[in-house]
C-alpha cells in the first residue's frame, strides 16, 4: 500500500508540474528516473599503463561511474588493445565503440580544420587556447566539424607547452632541417615539410624503436616526463626546446553521436563534469611531472639540452604563416576556423600583453 501511494504522489506531482508550464523540470526529473544501465567501451591512442594519458582516461572512466552509481560503466582500451591507436577516430564514427580520446591532428587527413582544436605551431598556449575553446567559438565549431561523422567532441586533458624533440645531429641552422626525417603530427609536419624535412606520422608504440633504428632521424613526443619514460634519452643525444609545433596540446574525448543521444540528460551532464574535471587534472600532473623529469635530464652526461637557435624559429615561424594560408586556400572550413582562432588571439593580444607577457618579463629579469 505505501508504494503505491508513492507512485500516486510522484505521479500527481509531475502532473501538477506539466500543468504549472514548468516543462523543464519535468524533463529534468523524467531524466533521473531513467535507471538504465549503459555499458560503453572506449579506445584512446596511447600505449597500455602512459602515465598521465592513460591513467586520466581511467579517472575520467572511474568518476563517472562513481558520480552515476554504476548507471554508466566505461570499459577503457588503450590503443592497439581493441584497435590501432591511430583509428581511434573511425572507430567512434563507425560506433564500433562509444568513446574514444586522443588528439585532432591523428585524424588531419579526415578533418584538417580540427587541428586548431589541438594544437598550432607558434599559436596560443593552453590558456588560450582553453579560453577561446571554452568562452570563444572554438567549441562550437569543433562539433559543427565532427557532426557529419557522427561524432561529440569535448575537451579532455592538455599536456601544456612541450619540448622541441630529440634530435640525432644538432640544429645550428635552418639547413640542418633539410632532408630530416622527423616523426611531427600536424600543422607542425607540413611546416617541417615546408622547410625541406620530412615527416613522418607514428603511434606512440612505434616511435623508440624507429629513432633507435634510424628509421627516423629525430622525434618530437610530448615533454621530459614521457620522453624519459619511452627511453628516448637513450636513443637519441639531443634534445632541443622549446617546442615551437605544441604550444599547448589540447586532447579529445569524442562519444559516438547516436549513443550520446540516447543517454539521459543527467549522465550527460556527469559526462561533461568529468570530462572538465579530467582535463585539470591532466594538465596540473604534465605541469609537475615534466619539470621534475627535465631537472633530472639536465644531469645527464650522455645527452645535450640546447635551444633552438633563433634563426630556426624565426624561420620557422614565417614558414608557418605560409603554411595556415596555404591549407584555408583548399578548405573552407580551415578557412572558418583560422579567421575565428586568429580574431580571439588578435583580441585577446593587448590584455595578453598587459598581464601574462608583461608579468613574465618581470620574472625573468629577477631570475637573472
Amino acid at each position: 500500500m505505501v508504494r503505491i501511494h508513492k507512485i500516486l504522489f510522484s505521479l500527481v506531482f509531475v502532473f501538477s508540474l506539466a500543468l504549472s508550464g514548468c516543462g523543464e523540470e519535468t524533463e529534468k526529473i523524467a531524466a533521473v528516473e531513467d535507471n538504465r544501465v549503459f555499458h560503453w567501451k572506449m579506445v584512446t591512442a596511447w600505449p597500455p599503463n602512459l602515465p598521465i594519458n592513460q591513467d586520466t582516461v581511467h579517472k575520467f572512466s572511474r568518476d563517472i561511474e562513481l558520480m552515476s552509481r554504476g548507471r554508466l560503466k566505461i570499459k577503457v582500451y588503450a590503443g592497439g588493445e581493441l584497435v590501432p591507436a591511430l583509428q581511434t577516430f573511425d572507430a567512434v564514427s563507425q560506433g564500433a565503440v562509444e568513446m574514444g580520446h586522443g588528439a585532432s591532428y591523428y585524424w588531419a587527413g579526415k578533418v584538417p580544420a580540427a587541428q586548431f582544436l589541438s594544437t598550432v605551431p607558434f599559436g596560443m598556449m593552453q590558456n588560450g587556447a582553453w579560453a577561446w575553446i571554452y568562452g570563444g567559438e572554438g567549441l562550437e565549431l569543433w562539433r559543427e566539424l565532427y557532426e557529419p561523422f557522427g561524432i561529440v567532441p569535448f575537451p579532455l586533458g592538455n599536456t601544456g607547452i612541450q619540448m622541441g624533440g630529440w634530435f640525432n645531429k644538432e640544429i645550428n641552422s635552418i639547413e640542418d632541417l633539410k632532408g630530416l626525417k622527423m616523426r611531427i603530427p600536424g600543422l607542425g609536419g607540413k611546416v617541417l615539410a615546408k622547410a625541406g624535412g620530412n615527416p613522418v606520422l607514428l603511434s606512440a608504440a612505434e616511435i623508440y624503436t624507429a629513432l633507435e633504428r634510424g628509421t627516423i632521424d629525430a622525434t618530437e613526443w610530448v615533454g621530459p616526463l614521457h620522453d624519459l619514460r619511452f627511453g628516448l634519452d637513450r636513443a637519441a643525444k639531443y634534445y632541443y626546446y622549446p617546442g615551437w609545433h605544441e604550444p599547448g596540446t589540447q586532447l579529445e574525448l569524442i562519444i559516438n553521436s547516436n549513443a550520446w543521444a540516447d543517454l539521459p540528460a543527467d549522465l550527460k551532464k556527469i559526462v561533461e563534469a568529468a570530462a572538465a574535471s579530467a582535463s585539470l587534472y591532466m594538465y596540473g600532473l604534465s605541469e609537475v611531472g615534466n619539470m621534475d623529469a627535465f631537472n633530472s635530464l639536465k644531469t645527464k652526461d650522455h645527452i645535450q639540452v640546447l635551444e633552438f637557435p633563433k634563426e630556426v624559429t624565426l624561420h620557422l615561424a614565417k614558414l608557418t604563416t605560409e603554411v595556415l594560408r596555404e591549407e584555408a586556400e583548399k578548405d573552407d572550413k580551415f578557412m572558418k576556423v583560422l579567421n575565428s582562432y586568429t580574431e580571439f588571439r588578435v583580441r585577446r593580444a593587448s590584455f595578453n600583453r598587459a598581464t601574462e607577457q608583461s608579468y613574465q618579463s618581470i620574472l625573468r629579469e629577477l631570475n637573472n
